[in-house]
This record gives structure tokens, C-alpha cells and sequence, in this order.
């Protein structure tokens, strides 16, 4: 069987990550050749809720959903890990189990580094563990940044912002316009927003209306980011 290798596209998703890429030359190699290249079909979860953590992940191309389950027994969508995001490092820290469930969302690569060459890197490495530090401390600072947006921003500004954020995570430009590579229905949007589906669909045709964005099957086109800016500041 022939040993996967990431293509050109994964391999610049990889090394063009925010936080991989302020990495060292030597801790970068010494990190890509610990990983295992995995490819998978959407649909499938890679990590279980409650589950012990065995892996250091990241991924190269398409998207991993985090998700929970409410009381009713409704997956509810939390975000989508996208290309060039390393995950996975919380629970190895810290040896407790998973939080969040988490599955592959559309056809999807991923980066696994296993629990004991985790650990080696880290041993070998003063640098990683830093930069691990780093990277939580802005994984905390984006998530009190979102839990302010969720109580004092109006849904208008919330959805705004976050289809800003898929544009910038997923967009393919067509000429003046975004088009939104992942592939999400209004429901998982409006779990990422904390709303109701039939909210945000209100705040989506008034987006239309303004001229911000065009919406398709499945598929948000962003035809003006200073229009969705000036919404999400609003």
C-alpha cells in the first residue's frame, strides 16, 4: 500500500498556519516527521466525548466539526477546526477526556501525531511547549471574546461576524466575490450563532437585501466584506 503524502495545496495549508508557522525550521520538521497523513470520508468522528485522548491532530485539507449533544439528544454544532489548526493538545496536557465530540466534515485530511511522539517532542523541545502556551492563551482569549459578542452583540452583528470568518477560513474568490468552500446548512449556522434557524434565515435575507451577501443551496457568497464589517460593527 502506498504511504499517503500531502499535496501541495495541504502541505502550504499546513505550513501557512498562523501558529505552525512561527514555529522554528527544525521544531516544524521535527513535527512533520512524527505525523501519520490520514485521509477520510465526511462523516466520520475521529473523537468521541468521554473518551481518553490518544493523538495530537491537525488539519491539512476540509474541515473538523466539534459538536455536543443537548438534553433532547440534538447534535448541536460549536465550530469547525479548519486547515492549518492544530487540536487535540488540550486533553493530552491535561489527561482528562475528550470535551466535544469531533467528525469529519466533507472529504477530509488530517495530520496525527500520537500520544508518546507528543510527549517526546515536547521533551526535546522547550520552544513547543511555549508555543502551546501561546496558542491556548489566544484559544481563551477568543472564547470570552465570544462569549461577550453572545451577550452583548445583537444576532445581526454575530452572523456578520461569523460569516466574515468562514470567508477568510474557507472563501475561493470568484472576481469581486467570496464563495464559502464549507458546506453548511442554516441550521449549522445558526448553532454557531446561538440562534434559531428561522433568525438567522430573517438576518441572512436582510444581508441579501443590503447587497453583504447572496444565498445559495447549502452555500454563502460573501459579494461585499465592507458591507458585512459595517453590520458586524454595528
Amino acid at each position: 500500500m502506498t504511504t499517503p503524502v500531502l499535496t501541495p495545496e495541504e502541505r502550504r495549508n499546513i505550513e501557512s498556519g498562523s501558529w505552525f508557522s512561527k514555529l522554528s525550521p527544525a521544531l516544524r520538521h521535527d513535527i512533520i516527521s512524527r505525523t501519520i497523513i490520514r485521509r477520510y470520508p465526511d462523516g466520520i468522528q475521529i473523537g468521541t466525548r468521554g473518551a481518553p485522548a490518544t493523538d495530537w491532530m491537525a488539519v491539512a485539507s476540509g474541515a473538523v466539526r466539534a459538536s455536543s449533544v443537548s438534553m433532547s439528544g440534538k447534535q448541536i454544532t460549536l465550530t469547525y477546526v479548519e486547515p492549518g489548526t492544530w487540536f487535540g493538545d488540550i486533553s493530552l496536557f491535561d489527561g482528562l477526556p475528550h470535551t466535544h465530540d469531533a467528525t469529519t466534515h466533507g472529504p477530509t485530511t488530517l495530520l496525527i501525531v500520537r500520544k508518546h511522539d507528543f510527549f517526546d517532542l515536547l521533551s526535546r523541545h522547550a520552544e513547543l511547549s511555549e508555543a502551546l502556551l501561546r496558542l491556548n492563551c489566544r484559544r481563551l482569549r477568543l472564547m470570552f471574546a465570544s462569549f461577550e459578542d453572545l451577550n452583548t452583540r445583537p444576532l445581526s452583528a454575530r452572523l456578520a461576524k461569523q460569516v466574515l470568518h468562514l470567508s477568510r477560513s474557507y472563501g475561493i474568490s470568484h472576481g469581486e466575490e467570496i464563495r464559502i468552500g464549507l458546506q453548511l446548512a442554516q441550521e449549522d449556522l445558526a448553532q454557531l450563532v446561538g440562534a434559531s434557524r428561522q433568525r438567522v434565515n430573517q438576518e441572512l435575507k436582510s444581508f441579501e437585501r443590503e447587497g453583504a451577501v447572496r444565498v445559495e443551496p447549502t452555500r454563502l457568497v460573501v459579494l461585499s466584506r465592507e458591507k458585512l464589517m459595517a453590520i458586524a460593527e454595528r
